[in-house]
């Protein structure tokens, strides 16, 4: 148990010194790049609608959507990406392969059962 609470610890750590990282590459790199194809480094401002005297601003969730997007493809293409990579090529070099799952018994034998109804009714 002591070393499952030390492994989250040092995850939580590691996740939050990289989440400035990630955070550093979606303001500065990717937002950029949108904005010099769109126009505009967010969404803020797009589909305002007034009501009543109050702003209804949808842009606002488009730009923390695009931001999400944008957070979520970095975290695969920089951290699970490479490291399901490199899990396969650990398991390539130690000859591990990964091992099939052993069918549900009872599947199994609806399946016996499918069989069985198919060959009586041929």
């Amino acid at each position: 148990m002591k070393g499952n609470v030390l492994d989250l610890a040092v995850a939580v750590i590691i996740g939050a010194a990289f989440a400035q990282v990630v955070n550093a590459m979606v303001e500065a790199v990717l937002m950029p790049a949108i904005s010099a194809l769109v126009g505009s480094p967010n969404f803020d401002s797009f589909a305002m609608v007034t009501l009543n005297g109050n702003d209804i601003r949808f842009g606002v969730l488009l730009t923390a959507l695009v931001n999400f997007l944008l957070v979520a493809a970095a975290v695969y293409f920089a951290i699970v990406l490479p490291m399901n990579k490199m899990i396969e090529a650990r398991n390539r070099r130690l000859g591990i392969t990964p091992a099939e799952e052993e069918a549900d018994p009872q599947v199994q034998l609806l399946t016996e059962i499918r069989d069985a109804l198919t060959q009586r009714s041929a």
